[in-house]
């Protein structure tokens, strides 16, 4: 490890959680240079859905590598780039009776975030945006702007201004919190203007797996629609079917204006975003958003690949499924370990429990780690512990997950609840 010492810089964080050398992955399991097999519950922070070195994907790819297939292109036509385009309308979009223009705005999460919030001023004219309470949305500073974690904020080194932060649901107990959105939109004297958007994650992944209710996300849209609003999904990575469905808000029956997504959406781990635009909205000039690694078309291709999971609904059915014994796990966690002081967060595949105790989730994690298994912690003060396995992994590999987790759990607090 003293390379990564002497060598990177200091601002590196999950090798220090992870300190050890991998040299290979393979599904849902990744070995290091000991020989030490891990089973991954961290899945490349919700990039790695399908798992590591997907077969399909991988074959796919060398082929298109053997041939000589366009590497990089900038937003020039390629074949690859064709199929996908073609394949994720087809499979996606359509069959969710959804239309929109597909932009690719840059490699990144934060990309198409920043794209988004572009567009939305650009297209109402407005400067201000309203985001809300722990949300996560990347680290350039329009994303920034939007982000509400203190510490990551204070790394812009600049005030992060025209945004307003608003209360996610369940963020105050037993209170409306979009009736105090409301509010603020409706009283000229409140100091908020009305925003050019509204930006959410359905499901905030690094701000304490925080799961609005589908009736919040509906009245969070009829609010952006009887105002003029934009209404911005950050899909990043609860998109893809992490949290059950391809996209995070079908079962809330909503149709947002604009659609920003990315990590997962490659299928492989590489690089790769696209911002979904709402067609009329779709008003650049040529160029006026780019970026020199939009034209991934390795990415096109495996992207391409993993649309075959999606096909039909045999995929989604089997994600549900296995879902439902993570939820079944994480409650019996709950109640076995009273200890914990824990609350189970979250949906599909996206879950968590968060820990009243100080610094608990963080030791579990760590203890997990130790004993062969990999797993992250979230929120303000990394409360909560995550489990975001890939949505391939078997049931076999989930049990043997889970049983590391509890091990890890009972080694630090006192004996479970009999009954």
């Amino acid at each position: 490890m003293k390379v990564f010492e002497n060598l990177e810089s200091v601002v590196r964080s999950y090798v220090r959680s992870f300190p050890t050398i991998f040299t290979k992955a393979k599904g849902y399991k990744m070995w290091d240079e000991n020989g030490k097999e891990y089973i991954d519950f961290f899945a490349g922070a919700g990039a790695l859905n399908y798992g590591h070195n997907d077969q399909k994907m991988k074959e796919k790819l060398v082929e298109y590598i053997m041939s000589d297939g366009i590497t990089h292109s900038l937003d020039m036509a390629s074949t690859a780039k064709a199929e996908f385009l073609n394949k994720f309308n087809d499979v996606i979009l359509k069959p969710r009776n959804l239309d929109y223009k597909i932009m690719f705005p840059g490699p990144t999460g934060t990309n198409t975030v920043e794209s988004a919030l572009k567009l939305a001023r650009k297209v109402t004219g407005r400067t201000d945006v309203i985001s809300f309470t722990n949300g996560f949305h990347g680290m350039t500073i329009g994303s920034l702007s939007v982000t509400g974690n203190s510490m990551k904020r204070k790394g812009a080194g600049i005030p992060l201004q025209n945004t307003v932060t608003m209360p996610y649901d369940n963020y105050v107990d037993n209170h409306d919190t979009l009736e105090y959105v409301e509010r603020f939109l409706e009283d000229s004297g409140s100091g908020v203007a009305i925003p050019a958007a509204m930006i959410v994650e359905t499901v905030q992944g690094e701000g304490g797996i925080n799961a609005a209710r589908f009736e919040w996300l509906r009245k969070l849209e009829s609010i952006c629609k009887r105002w003029g609003i934009l209404l911005i999904i950050d899909d990043v990575q609860a998109g893809v079917g992490r949290t059950g469905t391809f996209f995070s808000f079908e079962r809330a029956g909503i149709k947002p204006d604009i659609i920003c997504m990315s990590k997962s959406l490659s299928g492989y781990g590489l690089p790769f975003a696209v911002t979904l635009i709402r067609p009329d909205l779709d008003i650049w000039t040529p160029g006026e958003h780019n970026g020199t690694f939009r034209g991934n078309n390795h990415a096109f291709i495996t992207a391409a690949a993993s649309l075959d999971y999606w096909k039909d609904d045999t995929f989604e059915k089997e994600v549900q499924a296995k879902s439902e014994m993570i939820y079944q796990f994480l409650t019996k966690m709950v109640e076995t370990y009273p200890e914990l002081k824990g609350e189970v967060r979250g949906r599909g595949f996206m879950v968590g429990i968060a820990s009243e105790v100080d610094g608990l989730s963080n030791k579990i994690s760590a203890k997990a780690f130790e004993l062969g298994l990999i797993m992250e912690t979230a929120g303000p003060k990394d409360e909560v512990f995550k489990l975001f396995p890939p949505l391939t992994i078997s049931e076999e590999g989930l049990k043997k997950g889970f049983e590391i987790i509890e091990e890890s759990i009972k080694s630090l607090v006192k004996e479970p609840v009999t009954n």
